[in-house]
């Protein structure tokens, strides 16, 4: 019984409101013909803070890529570590236990990844495989959730260890003055993520389905321009109205479970923006109350891409509101357009693992 366990978060101490994005902006691009358009969308994100691994001034210069991977790879080998091993501690499992790590991050780019630097620093088994994750975006943290179900499935006495670490931050372009990178440059925040599913015990999500969905021809709809200056984020005005086409892959899922995708006790979806959030609450039915695990990652951190599931399961946990036997769905949306969608029931473990 694959079970996903309390995942451990951990945020940058580096923060910025939104007031000082705003007044970054009225800076920087104070002749902007679209300023007001611009300044308006940030506002509008819901996001009130960010935090970030550098201080706001490092961001805002672009020393190259060879100097941005540099930093990518010092901060994550000095972040994560901590946060894995508070995912293993909450799951009540030591490194050699892990059979899979399952390592997200659409923010930097190692090679090996840090799977390889895991596994010789913190005692994993030299078997441990590996399964990096570099190209599926915000949508990485459903994948990353469903891949390991998957495994679990093959292997029913396995555990999986999943790591999201997403520094946005990096993706900075000061020469991208389009409206779309504007307000990704107000909206997109660091953070780092961990999460254990095991093969048995375990409190948490019981995974029972997943499923992926991708609306046609919608590649260029979320993409990176891949430049020697690094990565250029690419996001299309339509993006916002992907909940209509997406929603019916969700409630088909649920249906093929025989459940009802607009009666479940928990949802944990990606918040890529309030407008996501609305227009699901809308499309499925739902009470808007019902995503305010998401909308609180929102709020308070921004969208921390494949991080986000992981951030909002997390404090589903912390507000001790899922019962035994409660039934609930994890989406995770990013480029393809692609949805990676996850039904589960809460199951709690008689012998005290962490809740």
């Amino acid at each position: 019984m694959a079970v996903l366990c309390k995942p451990a978060i951990a945020i940058p101490e580096h923060v910025i409101t939104n007031e000082e994005t705003l007044e970054l902006a009225r800076r920087l691009h104070h002749d902007h013909p679209q300023l007001d358009l611009a300044l308006s969308l940030i506002e509008n994100t819901g996001v009130q803070k960010r935090h970030l691994i550098q201080p706001i001034d490092e961001v805002l210069k672009h020393p190259g890529l060879d100097a941005r991977s540099a930093v990518y790879e010092r901060e994550s080998k000095a972040r994560v570590p901590k946060v894995v091993q508070r995912a293993l501690d909450q799951a009540q499992l030591e490194p050699p236990e892990i059979d899979l790590i399952i390592y997200v991050s659409c923010t930097g780019f190692m090679m090996p990844s840090l799977t390889a630097w895991l596994i010789n620093t913190m005692g994993f088994k030299s078997q441990t495989r590996q399964l990096p994750i570099a190209q599926l975006g915000c949508a990485a943290g459903g994948a990353a959730v469903n891949r390991a179900h998957d495994f679990c499935t093959a292997y029913p006495d396995a555990n999986v260890l999943i790591v999201a670490c997403e520094f946005c931050s990096l993706c900075y372009q000061p020469g991208d003055i389009g409206v779309g990178s504007l307000l990704s440059n107000g909206l997109f925040g660091d953070g780092i993520a961990a999460a254990v599913v095991r093969g048995n015990g375990g409190t948490g999500m019981h995974l029972e389905r997943n499923g992926s969905y991708l609306i046609p021809h919608t590649e260029d709809w979320i993409s990176y321009a891949v430049r020697s200056t690094g990565f250029h984020f690419q996001l299309d005005k339509r993006v916002p109205k992907t909940m209509e086409p997406l929603s019916p892959a969700l409630r088909a899922l649920a249906e093929e479970h025989q459940w009802n995708v607009g009666k479940l006790d928990f949802y944990i979806v990606h918040a890529g923006g309030p407008r996501i959030l609305d227009d699901l609450s809308r499309c499925l039915d739902i009470p808007p109350e019902a995503f305010r695990f998401s909308r609180a990652t929102l709020t308070e951190y921004g969208n921390i891409a494949s991080a986000v599931v992981l951030d909002a399961l997390g404090r589903m946990f912390d507000e001790q509101s899922a019962l035994e036997g409660h039934q609930g769905l994890i989406a995770g949306f990013g480029p393809g357009i692609t949805a990676e969608i996850a039904l589960g029931t809460w199951a709690t473990d008689r012998e005290g693992s962490a809740a």
